[in-house]
């Protein structure tokens, strides 16, 4: 009998992948399509990178790399962690994965055990609360929603503890949101955290470089978060380093011994030319960051500016990563005479057969009001696709 485990049919499958695979689809019959989905920077790994890269080839980089990662690279991140972000972590509390999504199922796998509760800020980026019940933990879902730009009070942290919660995911800057925490909010959330003995936060600041408030604050900066913080990091956004798969865990030596024990018995150590070209990029000049984050912020400015020009859509000011996030539930009920809109999900479908863009619901982010619109994409492209969307939505009545 064909059974696939409960384990694994407890999972929904990513409904980002979904969107971009439909988005693929379509592609390949030859249809225009214009693919918002994807959370994926449309940069080219700078030049740099990518000749550091090729000489670690040539250097015959080529066999099984430590499990934690290679000591270069594990001291270039303490190095990166104490200058940029006032961290002190040896390269011993240091583990290199494959990809930062790795390290975040990592810490989540060696810290919840069956029944224990992890609470996740909604909207969330859609694997958080999967990966929680591939641990055998439970999510604790609390809603946050436009009306707070989509960021969870430290009253509402409060109010979700219990005695079996283990764990806090936050994500600054957010996915799919763009918010951002600011120092205040982050130290009030902390003062929760510390007040609850054996409560972790899994940090998740993957968008770190992508930020248009000045500056990054991170929650490991705080007295008392050293013990308690699990920072998750890497190249893919910041570097335009997606394929390269290489992402950091920053965290107490126990919890980064334990995650090189979980890893070793199912990744191994991460690609030794993938670890090359990240060394390369922490150890290099660092203006393509820079450079990359104003074409981001430009584009933020310009996707923002459109969405407010269409009737019906509620739209916040992100300040980071590259994602606006619009209220989209005024459309609800509404019809264009064949499709009728009862979700978010609905909505997406329909901007993608009727107006060729490819979106992701709200519902996939636990914000069942809003839909996910990635601005990674050139100002061509944005102001081809708004136009296209403006133009769908006015069909709805």
């Amino acid at each position: 009998m064909a059974k696939l485990s409960a384990r694994l049919n407890r999972l929904a499958p990513s409904a980002t992948l979904v969107m971009s695979q439909k988005s693929s689809e379509m592609k390949a019959q030859g249809i225009d399509v214009i693919n918002l989905s994807v959370g994926e920077p449309d940069f080219n790994t700078p030049d740099a990178i990518k000749k550091l890269a090729k000489q670690a080839i040539d250097e015959n980089y080529s066999r099984y790399s430590p499990v934690p990662g290679y000591p270069s690279l594990r001291k270039a991140i303490s190095e990166k962690l104490k200058n940029e972000n006032r961290l002190e972590y040896s390269p011993n509390e240091i583990l290199v994965s494959n990809g930062a999504k790795q390290c975040v199922c990592n810490a989540i796998m060696a810290l919840v055990d069956d029944g224990e509760e992890v609470i996740i800020p909604a909207p969330y980026w859609v694997s958080y609360p999967q990966m929680v019940k591939l641990a055998g933990g439970e999510p604790v879902v609390v809603p946050t929603g436009f009306g707070q730009n989509f960021k969870m009070t430290a009253q509402q942290l409060e109010a979700a503890i219990t005695p079996k919660t283990r764990m806090l995911i936050l994500c600054s800057p957010s996915n799919p949101t763009g918010s951002v925490y600011t120092k205040e909010e982050l130290r009030a959330i902390v003062d929760v955290v510390l007040a609850h003995d054996d409560l972790f936060v899994l940090a998740d600041e993957i968008y770190e470089h992508i930020n248009y408030t000045g500056h990054h604050e991170s929650i490991g900066q705080f007295d008392g978060m050293k013990e308690r913080a699990i920072i998750i990091n890497g190249v893919s956004k910041a570097y335009a380093m997606t394929g390269w798969r290489i992402g950091f865990m920053a965290a107490p030596e126990w919890i980064v011994k334990g995650c090189n024990k979980l890893q070793g018995q199912y990744t191994s150590g991460a690609c030794s030319v993938s670890q090359k070209a990240a060394e390369a990029a922490y150890v290099l000049p660092q203006d393509c960051v820079e450079e990359m984050r104003q074409a981001f912020e430009r584009r933020r400015d310009l996707i923002v500016a459109l969405a407010k020009d269409i009737p019906g859509l509620e739209v916040n000011v992100p300040e980071g990563a590259f994602y606006l996030f619009p209220k989209c539930d005024s459309f609800f009920g509404k019809s264009d005479g064949t499709t009728t809109i009862a979700s978010s999900t609905d909505l997406a479908l329909y901007l993608l057969d009727r107006a060729h863009v490819a979106t992701v619901a709200g519902d996939a982010f636990g914000d069942p009001e809003c839909f996910r619109m990635s601005y990674a994409t050139s100002d061509t492209n944005i102001r081809e696709a708004m136009r296209r969307i403006k133009e769908a939505l006015a069909a709805l009545h």
